[in-house]
């Protein structure tokens, strides 16, 4: 059943303990704020949502979102995720029913690149065993595997936010640029600012000294990026340089691009000198003791917890624009950030004047489903000032967004699902109708 809403949201519930200026800055944007200190598991987050009724639930990585918590709250309307990862979230279940699913793809962007290069530095010169061996009383100042990184070529598998700017940092040290992206828009800028374009993911791996990885969960089809790097790939690092080359292997991206033992079977093998990760296949939900790590009885692999955006300076600034995100939307139906459709841009701000209503629709991208919101908004009698409409592809779900110059009565809301769902046959055709009055 679809929901019509009249009115901004009102009710958020905070999840896995985001900075705490994000409950601030939404209690004094007009929401009625609900933190929860403990992570919960399913049931419980189901609890909590039906409970207070939550129309926002903001959360970071760790929690799941599943098809069945997404039935179970009627009221839910956005995931808000504080990160950039949205593999936490069944993003099918929440399209097909209407809710928007939104992440944070800047804020946190200097931490994690700055993590890169910790790595790239760590590795290249065996910081990590030399800690090791010093802890030991272990002397080694020996030069095997210690290189320096200028001159090499760093490969970046992934070519968005993070990946130009560690591209960027790396260029200042004197490295050359590689680079793979399926996406044709980020091969075109990649180009644009000097760096290589490899034909293949093979091509990346086989001609660089480096290879940091930076993918989102899915590719651009929307298919899973899930054992995306496997044994061959990860055999090839390095196999078309020089013999010397340090082979060295980065992963501040997801813990599920490659497994475990493919890894271990490269370090074993020789074919990845050293590497780094920083996310892996199971993470515990909280901090302490109990987690085993996959690869602890491997010198050559440094780990890291999971802190690329760990830092004091980045926790508030994604607090800061995941507030605005959801603040934009709940006041004026401002659209930015969906993971659905991370370029999309919508925003009828500067035209949202006193006597003037935002109209929000979530819908599906059935044949005849928009006309079916223009002649409900005709039929009205409401002029519509500006719209704005984008298909969410691959999801099957739409965003349209009217500035209309009188609001709707609750009777002519209902009218528009009627309406479209008469003219489509498909009585999901719309998925949420939200309206707000200046």
């Amino acid at each position: 059943m679809p929901r019509i809403v009249n009115g901004p949201l009102r009710r958020a519930l905070i999840v896995e303990n985001p900075h705490k200026e994000l409950d601030q800055l939404l209690t004094e944007g007009g929401l009625e704020v609900v933190r929860v200190d403990k992570t919960p598991d399913e049931d419980e987050l189901i609890r909590l949502l039906g409970e207070h009724k939550s129309q926002i639930l903001f959360k970071r990585s760790q929690v799941p979102v599943t098809r069945r918590v997404l039935e179970s709250a009627p009221d839910l309307q956005v995931v808000q995720l504080c990160a950039i990862g949205d593999d936490s979230v069944d993003k099918a279940a929440a399209a097909e029913l209407g809710v928007l699913v939104f992440n944070d793809p800047v804020s946190n962007g200097r931490s994690v690149v700055e993590l890169v290069v910790g790595h790239l530095v760590g590795l290249s010169r065996r910081l990590y065993e030399s800690y090791d061996q010093g802890r030991a009383g272990v002397w080694d100042k020996s030069s095997t595997d210690r290189f320096e990184i200028q001159g090499k070529v760093l490969g970046i598998y992934g070519l968005g936010n993070i990946g130009r700017a560690v591209a960027k940092v790396a260029e200042a040290l004197g490295m050359k640029v590689r680079f793979f992206d399926s996406r044709a828009l980020a091969r075109e800028v990649g180009v644009e600012m000097g760096w290589e374009a490899a034909a293949s993911p093979e091509a990346l791996f086989a001609g660089a000294d480096v290879v940091t990885v930076h993918l989102s969960a899915t590719d651009v089809t929307g298919q899973t990026n899930r054992s995306r790097l496997n044994r061959e790939l990860l055999f090839l690092l390095g196999s078309e340089r020089p013999e010397s080359s340090p082979r060295l292997f980065i992963n501040l991206s997801r813990g599920f691009l490659h497994s475990a033992e493919d890894l271990l079977d490269a370090i074993a093998a020789g074919r990845v000198r050293r590497a780094a990760v920083d996310v892996f296949p199971k993470e515990p939900g909280k901090n302490g003791p109990g987690w085993e790590n996959p690869y602890a009885h491997e010198p050559r692999i440094a780990t890291t917890p999971h802190i690329g955006a760990a830092t004091q300076e980045a926790q508030p600034r994604i607090a800061r624009r995941v507030a605005q995100t959801q603040l934009d939307l709940s006041h004026h139906g401002a659209v930015r950030d969906c993971v659905f459709s991370p370029r999309t841009r919508i925003s009828m701000t500067e035209d949202h004047q006193s006597g003037r209503a935002v109209l929000f629709v979530v819908h599906a991208t059935t044949r005849g489903t928009k006309k079916a919101l223009d002649d409900a908004i005709y039929e009205a009698g409401a002029d519509n000032l500006r719209s704005a409409h984008d298909d969410l592809e691959p999801w099957g779900v739409a965003v349209d967004v009217s500035l209309l110059d009188r609001p709707l009565s609750e009777p002519q809301l209902a009218a528009i699902v009627e309406h479209t769902t008469r003219l489509t046959g498909d009585p999901n055709a719309v998925r949420l109708v939200r309206q707000v009055v200046a």
